[in-house]
């Protein structure tokens, strides 16, 4: 039998409950789950490429919107509170420094404007825009020096000539790409960007030399083809064809100093644009989100150098575009 004690719990009864509370998992002992959760997300935030590419390119799926996996701290922080664990709570600081490293820097201050830099703008203007001279407008109110431009249509070139004409005395246009300029243009040629699978006639990549006062640059206008998200994954293979294409044009190119400007269809971490971003560089400040104008989720829109730095990279005001345009100062070195 249970025997009483003076305050009249039995000490059986007192031995289950003290078994109990013991064998109930403490504030340091539950929320693992959440932890793991939350260390798995430091690492793919610190090492994307840890993530296979195969099957159905998941890696490129994940590096095209890195900065928003950030978000997942938010439901385990929620869950973490609910299961009060001083565990998980801990375990959420490691994506949170994770993110801070890789994404942080594109949150301080630009550096001061020099001597030698070139204002740039880089807009798909979209192929059925129907205010191309509008459009025109917002960008020439930028004051840039190159203004590179996608998705030039027949019908709608001439609008474009017209309205940048008055500030930007020398543009060439190349397929469904342009640049215009205010300094003087030479040596322009297409660049065969194209993927094997798309038939004859599709021509979106250009290459010119600027004749700037700090020197010759190289300016390259490209626009890769697009990706589609499906049941089968990410399926960019034709984009990173012609990327390795671009980059191959780059890497034999004379002139030292390079500037690419682009509808890059995916983000700069993207794996699939390393032939271009291994030998480039992009701007560390900004986000600059471009795509879909109407409520954006990552930056497609590329300003890329060579031999010069890309600083502070910018929305502009939309268009009637499904693309943001995008603007950035370039120091030539």
């Amino acid at each position: 039998m249970a025997e009483r004690t003076d305050d009249g719990v039995t000490t059986t009864a007192k031995a289950g409950v003290s078994r109990w509370a013991w064998e109930r998992p403490g504030r340091w002992t539950r929320g693992r789950v959440i932890a793991g959760l939350a260390l798995v997300t430091a690492l793919l935030l610190a090492f994307p490429r840890a993530m296979p590419n195969r099957p159905g390119h998941l890696g490129s799926l994940l590096e095209a919107f890195l900065p928003w996996l950030g978000l997942a701290v938010v439901p385990l922080l929620a869950a973490a509170l609910l299961r009060r664990s001083a565990t998980a709570l801990l375990a959420l600081l490691l994506p949170l420094a994770a993110w801070a490293y890789a994404f942080g820097g594109l949150f301080l201050a630009a550096p001061e404007p020099g001597e030698r830099d070139l204002v740039v703008v880089q807009h798909n203007v979209s192929d059925v825009n129907t205010d191309p001279a509008g459009t025109a407008r917002t960008l020439a109110d930028a004051e840039p020096d190159l203004i590179a431009l996608e998705e030039l249509v027949p019908a709608a070139l001439p609008a474009y000539e017209k309205a940048l004409a008055p500030d930007f005395r020398f543009h060439e246009v190349r397929g469904t790409v342009g640049i215009w300029s205010k300094h003087p243009l030479s040596d322009t040629r297409a660049v065969d960007i194209k993927p094997k699978g798309i038939a004859e006639g599709w021509s979106r990549g250009l290459r010119t030399v600027v004749h700037t006062p700090y020197g010759e640059v190289a300016a390259y206008v490209a626009h890769l083809p697009s990706i589609r998200v499906g049941a089968s994954g990410f399926a960019s293979a034709w984009r990173d064809e012609s990327a390795h294409l671009l980059g191959r044009a780059v890497a034999a190119e004379t002139v030292g100093k390079v500037i690419v400007l682009g509808d890059l269809n995916s983000t700069v971490d993207d794996r699939g644009l390393s032939p271009l971003t291994s030998q480039l560089n992009a701007s560390e400040r900004g986000f600059a989100f471009s795509y879909p104008a109407s409520f954006p989720l990552a930056r497609i829109d590329q300003v890329l150098a060579r031999a010069a730095t890309v600083g502070r990279i910018l929305t502009l005001p939309a268009t009637g575009s499904d693309h943001l345009p995008v603007t950035a100062r370039v120091s030539l070195r």
